[in-house]
């Protein structure tokens, strides 16, 4: 599986670097808010775990899964939400992590769903973006890492469900996904 890595884009150490960045920052933002996390399926799962445990306020977690991909490399344009929310955030201080954001069309929507349902405000953290693809304007206050336009994997982003468990992001070879 290493094998179709081309190139590793960001060490185990400098993600880990990073996390702690963000998490000392969002936790002097949101001190004193009542903070609702909310990782978005499956690409988040390894970032919003790494990040929580750094995060030193109190806060309460929960995940919502979409999908405009499906096993693509591409964003169908449409998106689904697979799993909703478990908790009412009407009057909560949001945060919604993503793994990566791309076109920005899959966020874009969400958040104006969050905001829908009486979020107090909703912030963004992102471990990866790629600025140079958006099609949507998208507010991200905490950021992790802007990455080529390269189809990545590892830390939790897969292609077709595989890759997610290497502990790097890194670029993966056109012949594993073409």
């Amino acid at each position: 599986m290493y094998n179709d890595v081309k190139e590793v884009l960001l060490s185990e150490e400098q993600i880990a670097d990073k996390v702690l960045e963000l998490a000392q920052l969002i936790s002097e933002d949101f001190a004193g808010k009542p903070l609702m996390v909310i990782g978005v399926l499956k690409g988040a799962n390894v970032f919003v775990a790494d990040l929580i445990r750094k995060i030193s306020i109190p806060l309460e977690l929960d995940f919502m899964a979409i999908s405009s991909y499906g096993t693509s490399t591409q964003s169908s344009g449409i998106v689904k939400i697979l799993k909703d929310l478990d908790k009412d955030i009407k009057g909560l201080h949001v945060l919604v992590v993503e793994d990566i954001i791309d076109t920005g069309l899959t966020l874009s929507y969400l958040t104006e769903n969050l905001r829908s349902r009486g979020a107090a405000a909703i912030e963004i953290c992102t471990l990866l973006d790629k600025p140079e693809r958006r099609k949507a304007h998208i507010d991200v206050k905490y950021k992790g890492f802007n990455i080529p336009d390269e189809f990545v994997v590892g830390y939790g982003i897969d292609y077709a469900e595989k890759y997610r468990h290497l502990p790097f992001v890194g670029i993966l070879k056109e012949e594993a996904y073409q």
